[in-house]
């Protein structure tokens, strides 16, 4: 969101630019700027996600799943360290989702 957006809402929602005239319209492109930084720097948590966003980790997650199976990377298919590795991938799901 950019600071012109946060106005162009504002005006949307009625705000008046002529009460907002000389310091006041400063004042009000400072608020602005605030906003956009605030959404910036805003901590997101798992209550953000979209479940598309849900859809599209587990799809990641079951990608590096495949990579490590298919290249096996020096393991056997069977190793145990190797089924370690994939369960840890896979546990990121009750972390994340």
């Amino acid at each position: 969101m950019t600071r012109d957006e946060v106005i162009r809402m504002a005006r949307e929602a009625g705000f008046n630019p002529v009460t907002f005239m000389g310091a006041g319209f400063e004042l009000f492109k400072r608020f602005a700027a605030l906003v956009v930084e605030a959404e910036r720097n805003r901590k997101w948590t798992q209550d953000h996600w979209t479940e598309y966003e849900r859809c599209i980790a587990a799809a990641e997650r079951e990608a590096c799943v495949g990579i490590i199976k298919n290249e096996c990377l020096g393991f056997a298919q069977d190793d145990e360290q190797l089924n370690r590795i994939i369960a840890a991938i896979r546990a990121r799901r009750e972390k994340n989702d």
